[in-house]
């Protein structure tokens, strides 16, 4: 009667991995429980999701390494991997919320979420091509755009190219407190999308630093975001609940691969219980300030507060 702090189903937005090229779903291995999800297999998770409650969904492409370039050309490619899938999760299941990042990582030969010249990342060039994709994706039915590239100035480009196309009502979850994170490990494996070279620390988050997050987020705001974002959650609940004092708008938090990983492998071995692990880790995200929570914990959770209303 008198707890402070409630995690409801809608609050949580489940990531899905989506395989170009593959017949059948694969079990990640570094993540228990978790797939690279055929067309098929992820509208049928969609559809479990749905039925307990869970409505948002964030899609991460596995992009065929024949579809790479230096150019990321598969990014805009309307008739590509990505865009076929989000026609097709909207045309079956249009009540959902659809998110989609914005990165060219996946698509790119060089694995990083920015274009690469001469060993560094030119940020204004790959700010245009992700207001590219932003209509791209927009056109094909996502309701919410998720740049999670932290070039600077991104979220400004990609709010004029939508308002410009007439999709105004298309919003941004920017990827607003990206730290550059061991936590990510998992999710490259599952996307085959760590970088060929270097590392991306020249423009992902010093986790050394949280005032550069408040720094971020006024930025962010200023320019039309719609949603905050801190990733990874656990070890930035100090930034979570800075940045929720200064935003007005919604801040999300990603529960990272890592963690998740975390807690798989400490319940298999014996060492906790998997589902008071993940209960107390959302709630602890929860109540640092998150207003949404993506989290690969999204079916189970749902279950549990189903089970434990």
């Amino acid at each position: 009667m008198v707890a402070e702090t409630h995690v409801t189903t809608p609050q949580l937005i489940l990531p899905l991995f989506v395989a170009e090229k593959t017949t059948n779903k694969v079990e990640i291995k570094t993540m228990p429980g978790i797939y690279r999800h055929t067309i098929k297999s992820a509208l049928l998770e969609i559809e479990k999701a749905m039925q307990l409650g869970v409505g948002a969904f964030a899609l991460f492409p596995a992009i065929h390494e024949a579809n790479k370039d230096k150019h990321a050309s598969e990014s805009i490619n309307e008739k590509g991997f990505l865009p076929q899938l989000i026609i097709e999760i909207k045309k079956q299941f249009p009540a959902c919320v659809l998110i989609s990042d914005l990165a060219l990582d996946p698509f790119s030969a060089d694995g990083h979420d920015g274009f690469v010249q001469n060993g560094k990342i030119i940020n204004d060039e790959t700010v245009l091509r992700l207001g590219e994709m932003a209509v791209l994706h927009a056109q094909c039915g996502v309701d919410i755009v998720a740049p999670s590239d932290m070039m600077d100035g991104r979220v400004g480009h990609i709010r004029k190219s939508l308002d410009e196309k007439g999709f105004i009502e298309t919003s941004i979850m920017a990827y607003t407190a990206k730290y550059a994170s061991s936590f990510y490990g998992p999710f490259r494996d599952a996307l085959d999308s760590a970088p060929k070279a270097g590392d991306k620390k020249t423009y992902q988050m010093d986790f050394r630093n949280s005032k550069e997050a408040i720094r971020e987020t006024l930025l962010d705001l200023s320019e039309g975001a719609d949603f905050v974002m801190v990733k990874p959650a656990l070890s930035y609940l100090d930034v979570i609940q800075s940045i929720k004092k200064v935003s007005h708008v919604p801040v999300a938090a990603y529960n990272v691969s890592g963690e998740y990983a975390m807690i798989k492998a400490a319940a298999a071995a014996g060492m906790l219980d998997e589902t008071s692990a993940m209960v107390e880790t959302l709630y602890s995200i929860k109540r640092a300030g998150a207003d949404v929570i993506l989290t690969y914990f999204a079916i189970e959770m749902a279950q549990w507060l189903k089970e434990n209303k």
